[in-house]
C-alpha cells in the first residue's frame, strides 16, 4: 500500500503565534487564493521552486557553470536566473556553497512529519500548546491532513489549522472531526473586491465559516488589515456587521499588514504588488481595534 504524502514548505518549532501555548507548525505548499500581502508565498505555489538569497551570494560563478539548462547567467556580477529555462533541477543548489540558492518544497510522509511532531510533546504538554497545520492551504491535501490530523488526536496532541476556507464543505467537515481550533481567515466581506484581490470568490468561504460555526467548532476569526484593501471605514462597517450576525466564535484576531515578506518575494522572482505600501500606524490599529470592541466583539490586535 503506497504511503500518503504531501508537499510542504517547512516544519517550524517553537511557534506561539499559530494558537495556543508552544506549538510545531506544519507548512503545506499550495494555495488557490493569491493574496498579495501573503506573507508566506512560498506557500502559494504546488511545485518546487529555487529560492535565491541575493544577501547571501558570494558571485562565486558555482551555480552558472553547473546549471545544465543554461538558465542561470552572471550579468554585471549580478546571478540572474531566467525562470523560463530553469527546470528547478536543483543541481544549482547543490553547488551553492554560501547556502544562497535553495530548493523550496518537500514531500513528507505522515510518519516522517510525525516523528518531527512527537520530539516537543514534552513543551506542548508544558504550555498547553500542540500542533497548527498552515500554508499555503492544508485543505488541498486534505487526505493527507486528515491522516496527520487523526495520528496527533491518537497522541493527544491538540491541533490546529489556520486555513483561508476556500474549500469543498465536505473537505471541511470531514477535517474538522480531528481539530480542535481552526484559525479561519475573513479578509473582506466585498466579494467583487475580495475576488480582485484574492482570485476568488468569498462566497464559499463565508459559508464554510457559518456551517462551521452551527456545528459549535472552536473558531478563532482572523482578519488581516490591508492598506488600500480593507482598512476604510465601509470595508469595516461591513465586517462588523457580518461578525455580528454569526453564532459565538471563540474571538477575533485583527492581524495587521507588515512587511517581513518583502525580500521572499525578492528571493523568489515573484512580483510584489505591495512591495512599497507602508505598515498602519499604531493609532490606525488601536482605532480599529476599538471599533470592533464597541460594537461588543471579542477582538485583540495579534495572533
Amino acid at each position: 500500500m503506497k504511503l500518503k504524502t504531501a508537499f510542504i514548505f517547512d516544519i517550524r518549532k517553537y511557534s506561539i503565534h499559530d494558537g495556543p501555548g508552544i506549538r510545531t507548525t506544519v507548512f503545506f505548499k499550495g494555495c488557490p487564493l493569491i493574496c498579495a500581502w501573503c506573507h508566506n508565498p512560498e506557500g502559494q505555489s504546488p511545485v518546487f521552486e529555487v529560492m535565491y538569497r541575493e544577501g547571501r551570494c558570494i558571485r562565486c560563478g558555482a551555480c552558472v557553470e553547473e546549471c545544465t539548462q543554461d538558465a542561470v547567467r552572471m550579468n554585471d556580477n549580478l546571478v540572474v536566473t531566467n525562470p523560463k529555462e530553469c527546470i528547478v533541477c536543483g543541481t544549482c543548489t547543490e553547488f551553492c556553497f554560501s547556502d544562497a540558492r535553495e530548493i523550496i518544497g518537500k514531500e513528507v510522509t505522515v510518519e516522517e512529519v510525525m516523528t518531527e511532531i512527537e520530539k516537543d510533546i514534552p513543551f506542548y504538554e508544558e504550555s498547553n500548546g500542540g500542533v497548527t497545520f498552515s500554508g499555503g492551504e492544508p485543505l488541498l491535501q486534505k487526505d493527507f491532513l486528515v491522516e496527520i490530523a487523526r495520528a496527533c488526536k491518537e497522541r493527544e496532541i491538540h491541533t490546529a489549522l489556520d486555513t483561508c476556507g476556500f474549500a469543498k464543505w465536505e473537505a471541511l467537515e470531514e477535517v474538522s472531526k480531528y481539530i480542535d481550533l481552526f484559525l479561519y481567515d475573513v479578509k473582506i466581506i466585498d466579494d467583487k473586491k475580495h475576488k480582485h484581490f484574492t482570485g476568488v470568490s468569498n462566497k464559499l468561504i463565508l459559508s464554510n465559516l457559518k456551517k462551521l460555526l452551527n456545528l459549535e467548532k472552536k473558531v478563532t476569526i482572523r482578519i488581516p488589515l490591508i492598506p488600500f484593501f480593507n482598512d476604510d471605514e465601509k470595508s469595516i462597517r461591513e465586517m462588523i456587521d457580518f461578525m455580528l450576525k454569526l453564532p459565538n466564535s471563540n474571538g477575533i484576531d485583527i492581524l495587521p499588514y507588515h512587511r517581513i515578506a518583502a525580500e521572499k518575494y525578492k528571493s523568489l522572482n515573484i512580483n510584489n504588488d505591495l512591495r512599497n505600501v507602508k505598515e498602519h500606524l499604531k493609532d490606525k490599529i488601536i482605532s480599529v481595534e476599538k471599533i470592533f470592541y464597541e460594537h461588543g466583539l471579542n477582538v485583540k490586535v495579534g495572533g
